[in-house]
């Protein structure tokens, strides 16, 4: 069967912050032009804000600027930021610390980005664009000259053997002129497109971070909405880089999260159980004490900041938000600039479409983003991250000197590794006993993924895919004990033994919350994350 096509101006991968501020930017500018551009989103989600998942505190600066009138719009910023703590953890104690200055939160807000991006959606679909959730981008379409001419929705209805069912249905290929990829960290097209044209020569390779979030309703007395409180320490060793957040919504409502650097190098370390025992601390324990968890989620999140930035545009399309890394690491922020990267491409791309013959490349997004606020705000902590590697007492002493005596104008920038490869041997590790969860404030994985409300047709191929399928065992397992069964925070992968037995990897592939952690750590670079039938994953509400 034919894919049939739809033509536009400009198609958008990716219903995100940086997607959707490109698409109701591209009809901003329209409506001043008086002329008419074409735009689609594709969102592989079942809605829009379904894989939508951050802290998150947000700071209204591209908001204000993209949509001056929010406040009277209705957009779901509904608790302001009134306080900050951050603390230090021992085993038993805290520490509270001074909050450094990037991470002070006067005029920000506390929110769900999923909803958010369900609020930005609605302004962009009143502006007449065209959003289509469910459906994944699977194929980055490449004429024969080289420039993308669009993208190619999966197939629906392959069986697991690969082959067409009885309700196959082929995917639709979407041309534009120009294409933006907003698919988020970790992007699978993304990927591929660094591949083809070389977008990442000459820039340090992409480190990051997986981030695992709870939503929790808990008692009213102990509710202090606006309240902000990061920690690090306890419950990772002086090696490993990470932090929790505990952000007091609205509703009685307290998001809680831990980030786990993925350049940890002990391979028995689980993010899941190192999030689970930091709920533990006396300091944080209370807050949660006869509340009630309501949502779980993870993803992957960009820590290599300035000196990871690809080249973000080739021919017929351009990179946005976090797809390419925008995060700022120390100001534990990035939609601000996720949501600016997609104005600025969009404003490239209504200025080129209005020219009789629009160039191939869109060279003035680059430029723009080099002028604006972006590019000095991360070039100015560009070395407080990579500074970790050294250790938390190392990170903190350089972060101190960066920020206060060479204000982030040092004349020096440290240079980034691929986190897969800071994975060491198991011999060199002892493994670590987690205490079993307790059901009232720590939870085992199954539990966890139930809440996401994740589903995948079951019936169709793994997205989860292997290079190699003799390497989870013959190397991950031999040498480095499994990691892929503790790294990943969804319970996908599991070392079983058969009934010759051998061990083997099970890949529960319905599990998969879309965090794309396995995708990065694998030390082999044997896994490779593909999109599944669009709709499936996570179903993630107010996260």
């Amino acid at each position: 069967m034919e894919r049939e096509s739809m033509a536009y101006d400009v198609v958008i991968v990716g219903a995100g912050p940086a997607g959707l501020s490109a698409a109701i930017r591209l009809k901003q500018l329209a409506a001043e032009g008086e002329r008419e551009i074409a735009v689609c989103v594709l969102e592989k989600g079942s809605e829009v804000g379904a894989h939508i998942l951050s802290g998150a505190v947000i700071e209204p600066r591209a908001l204000d600027e993209l949509l001056p009138d929010w406040k009277a719009m209705g957009a779901p910023l509904n608790t302001p930021a009134t306080a900050d703590r951050f603390l230090f953890l021992t085993a038993s104690k805290s520490l509270r610390l001074p909050t450094p200055p990037q991470m002070h939160n006067k005029g920000n807000y506390i929110v769900s980005l999923g909803n958010l991006c369900r609020w930005l959606g609605e302004q962009a679909e009143a502006l007449g664009v065209e959003i289509y959730p469910g459906f994944a981008a699977a194929e980055t379409l490449i004429g024969e000259d080289g420039k993308v001419y669009g993208v190619a929705t999966g197939d629906m209805g392959i069986g697991k053997d690969g082959e067409p069912t009885a309700n196959h249905q082929p995917g639709i290929e979407l041309h534009a002129t120009y294409t933006l990829f907003a698919e988020g960290c970790r992007g699978s097209l993304t990927k591929r497109l660094f591949d083809r044209f070389g977008l990442r020569d000459g820039v340090d390779p992409q480190s990051y971070g997986v981030g695992i979030k709870e939503l929790w309703e808990i008692d009213p007395a102990k509710h202090q909405p606006g309240l902000i409180t990061h920690t690090v320490g306890w419950p990772l060793d002086n090696g490993t880089y990470g932090g929790s957040f505990l952000y007091h919504l609205e509703d009685n409502q307290v998001a809680v999260g831990f980030v786990v650097g993925l350049d940890y190098k002990n391979p028995y370390l689980s993010p899941f159980e190192e999030f689970q025992r930091f709920k533990t601390h006396p300091a944080i324990r209370p807050t949660f004490e006869g509340g009630r968890r309501i949502a779980y989620g993870a993803r992957a999140l960009n820590e290599g900041g300035f000196q990871s930035i690809p080249r973000l545009v080739f021919p017929g399309g351009a990179l946005i938000g976090c797809t390419a890394g925008f995060l700022n690491v120390p100001k534990i922020k990035g939609t601000h600039n996720a949501m600016k990267t997609g104005m600025l491409a969009a404003e490239a791309a209504a200025d080129a479409l209005g020219r009789d013959a629009p160039p191939a490349e869109l060279a003035a997004y680059p430029e723009a983003v080099k002028t604006s606020w972006i590019w000095k705000e991360l070039h100015g902590v560009r070395n407080i991250r990579p500074s970790f590697r050294k250790g938390l007492w190392g990170g903190f002493v350089y972060s101190a000197l960066d920020t206060y005596l060479f204000r982030g104008k040092a004349p020096w920038t440290f240079k980034q590794h691929a986190d897969h490869s800071a994975l060491e041997p198991k011999d060199k590790h002892k493994p670590i006993q987690y205490p079993k969860p307790d059901g009232e404030v720590t939870f085992d994985r199954n539990s966890s993924v139930y809440l996401s409300s994740t589903n995948h047709e079951e019936h169709q191929p793994a997205h989860l895919t292997l290079k190699d399928d003799s390497v989870p065992v013959q190397v991950n397992l031999e040498t480095y004990g499994g990691p892929e069964a503790r790294y990943c925070p969804a319970g996908v992968y599991e070392f079983l033994d058969g009934e010759d037995g051998k061990p083997h990897l099970q890949i529960n592939f319905q599990n998969c919350v879309h965090c794309k952690t396995c995708d990065i750590k694998d030390p082999t670079q044997n896994i490779v994350w593909v999109v599944p039938e669009g709709g499936g994953g996570p179903n993630y509400p107010n996260m």
